[in-house]
Parts: structure tokens; sequence; C-alpha cells
């Protein structure tokens, strides 16, 4: 190739130069505006930090200065960031949310109701089941507290003597006396001596036991449904239509005709 054939640079031609010349203005303008307004920024930070700093430093000294006051925010944080655990661990909610869950998947439907509705209504559901536990607690525990007739610990210790009647009154005997013996707790100890622990993680697997037993017996029809549509189909010759399919919509009318919704509510509450 000729050297006089190469190609001609865009900042050779006048036309390309002022071009060029232009960007350079527009990318100087921008970066000098923004250098400006980050500099507005900076002047403006540095004649509020003088008053704005004395508040947080104030309430830092006052903090320090009060090791009660400290503690009480601490355990009440804590407390907030372990209320979800407390809900599941300490209420009907695990049976309830299992069981509605096994419901659905009873009925075949994998995601209809949504998790959000399965978990709202276990929620409303649980509320209505622990409100006279509730309401023990508001009265024994949370005005005298408030009031300040009795202290934090005691608040706590009142607080849980209604959670723990409960618990222990929904607990299998065999689990209590099972998480004694990992505990090495005596067999012959009082229940109001059960260390909070043992009442606790018995409670919770005794949950599981009522949640799976109570969902047995709602699988019951829906299997029944499933094996005569089966027999039907093969006996049919229809061996590759998946009963699935076609039971399906014969579960969601017999679930609908006994209102089925009313009673898993209704057999959820009664089991507590």
């Amino acid at each position: 190739m000729n050297r006089h054939d190469a190609p001609t640079l865009i900042t050779d031609s006048p036309v390309g130069a002022a071009a060029l010349w232009r960007r350079w203005v527009k990318t100087a303008k921008i970066c000098l505006m923004s250098a400006l307004a980050f500099a507005v920024f900076v002047v403006l930070i540095a004649a509020f930090s003088g008053r704005a700093s004395a508040a947080p430093l104030d309430t830092l000294r006052s903090l320090l200065d009060n090791e009660q006051q400290s503690m009480q925010i601490l355990t009440l944080l804590t407390i907030i960031t372990l209320v979800p655990t407390l809900l599941i661990m300490l209420t009907g909610f695990t049976r309830i949310v299992i069981v509605l869950s096994i419901v659905r998947n009873a009925i075949g439907l994998q995601n209809m109701p949504p998790n959000t509705v399965i978990i709202g209504l276990a929620l409303f559901v649980t509320y209505f089941v622990m409100s006279p536990i509730l309401g023990q607690i508001n009265e024994n525990a949370y005005k005298p507290y408030s009031e300040g007739q009795i202290t934090l610990t005691e608040f706590a210790d009142e607080a849980m003597d209604p959670l723990r009647d409960f618990m222990l009154r929904e607990t299998y005997e065999a689990d209590l006396n099972f998480f004694k013996n990992i505990a090495k707790v005596d067999a012959d100890t009082p229940l109001e001596d059960v260390p909070d622990r043992v009442v606790i993680a018995s409670f919770v697997t005794s949950e599981l036991k009522h949640a799976f037993a109570i969902g047995f017996f709602i699988y019951i029809p829906f299997i029944v449904i499933d094996m005569i549509v089966a027999s039907t189909l093969m006996a049919m010759g229809m061996m590759m239509l998946p009963p699935a399919m076609i039971s399906m919509p014969f579960k969601i009318l017999l679930f609908v005709l006994v209102d089925g919704w009313k009673l898993t509510i209704g057999t959820l509450i009664s089991s507590f």
C-alpha cells in the first residue's frame, strides 16, 4: 500500500478538530460544575457539623454514664431482634402454618394460596389462640412494669409464666422426659422448676408431632380421590393421562363443598 493512501485522522481536518475542541470544552464545563457542587457540599457539611455533632456525643456520653439505661436499651433491641423466633417457638404458629401448608399440598396446589396468604392466615389464627395468654402477660407483667412496680427481670419472669403453662399443656410427656434426660434434669423435678430450655425444646417437638398428626388425617380423603381417579383411568386404558390433573378439580370441589378451610381452622383452634 502506498503511504499516500493511508487513512486521514479526524484531527487532520478542520471540521474534526473543531468538533473535538467543542467536546473537550463541554467535558471541562461538566467537571468544573461538579467540582463546584462538591465544594459547596463540603462547606455546608463543615458549617453544620459543629452543631450537629453535639447531640450524638451528648447521647453517647449519657448512655455511658447511665449503665442501667444502656442495659435496658440493649435488652430491648435484643428482644426486638428475637421477636420472630419467639413467635415461632413459643406459640402455636408452628402447628398452624404446617397444617395449612399440608392442606395446600394435599389438594395438589403448589402455590395457591400463596405463601404470603398462608403465613398471614397462620399469624391471625395464632393471635386468636394466644389472646388469653397475651392478656395475662399484659395484666401481670407489662402493666406493672410500665408503672414502675416491678423490675425488668421480674417482668421477664412474670411474662414467661403464662407461656410456660401454655407450652407445658401442649407438650407430650415423652418429649419432656426425653429432653430432661439430655439436660441431666432429675425426672422427679416439679414442672415449675424445669428449665426454660427444656420446656421450649420439648414444646417445639410436640408441636411438630401435633401438626403432622392432623395433616395425616387431612390427607386421607384426598388420597382416596387420587386412588379412585387413578383406578378409573387405568380401567379405561388412559394410562398416559396424569391422574393428578384429573383428580385436582374433584379435590377442590370436595374441599369447597365441605367448607374445608373452616373445618381446618376449627380443628386447629380446638386442638389447643
